[in-house]
């Protein structure tokens, strides 16, 4: 009886052994550690881009750590645990333990994912925080307007698939590292800014920091643009590609 006992218990280990095996193979992102951070200014919709996104990524198997404070960034140890970081904070300043805790994740292999001013406008007087991300909102010419994205890379997972669109959004013109691997752009048509008639500029672009992937999109000023289809997809992408 004790024999026929120890064989069940062997081959009840075995059974569950390789039933977590297969769960965690068709389940690659679980165990993956998210911190979605989300504050700064509210006109860009911080807490309803956290509650349009962070259903996603808990259907996509991550394990999410939520924050509307950016004092988490200060706790350097914690930092490490994350697989990537998602941030939609607009303007705001980083103290130095804040700035030190972030930019020293990333450079060590912690992706991070944003869109718009939630990445692109956060920060702007920490050029070590710039540095990382790549690029610097300046303006919007004309503020919200129909503009056309043009896919440059179309061999790309993140962009593979997706053509050309419109969107009726904030155009941004921003100050970009040349260093980014420009996914796709917009073309100013001088309408509200006469002399940047003809100026493309990087809208989608992805990058390392270190050991880190950056990714980034320009579009997002409102929800409203996340139901253009090809916008959310875009930002889905780059997240997946980002958290490795």
């Amino acid at each position: 009886m004790k024999l026929l006992t120890n064989h069940l218990l062997l081959l009840i280990s075995v059974l569950l052994f390789v039933f977590t095996s297969v769960f965690a193979i068709s389940n690659p992102n679980q165990q993956k550690k998210v911190l979605l951070v989300y504050g700064g200014w509210e006109g860009h919709q911080p807490k309803e881009f956290k509650d349009l996104i962070l259903p996603w990524l808990q259907e996509q198997g991550f394990d999410v750590t939520v924050s509307n404070s950016l004092e988490i960034y200060a706790d350097s140890a914690k930092m490490t645990e994350f697989d990537l970081i998602v941030q939609t904070w607009t303007m705001g300043q980083l103290t130095g333990e804040q700035e030190k805790g972030l930019t020293n994740a990333v450079k060590n292999g912690v992706g991070i994912a944003g869109y718009h001013g939630g990445l692109g406008d956060a920060f702007r007087s920490n050029t070590n925080y710039l540095f990382m991300v790549g690029g610097q909102f300046t303006a919007h010419p004309g503020g919200q307007i129909d503009f056309t994205v043009n896919i440059k890379n179309h061999d790309d997972p993140i962009t593979k698939g997706i053509a050309d669109f419109t969107v009726h959004s904030e155009q941004y013109y921003m100050l970009v590292d040349p260093a980014v691997e420009v996914l796709a752009t917009t073309t100013f048509s001088g309408e509200h800014a006469d002399w940047v008639e003809g100026v493309v500029m990087p809208v989608v672009w992805k990058k390392n920091f270190g050991k880190g992937k950056v990714f980034y999109s320009s579009v997002g000023h409102s929800m409203k643009d996340f139901e253009t289809p090809e916008v959310l997809e875009i930002l889905k992408r780059g997240i997946l590609w980002a958290v490795k």
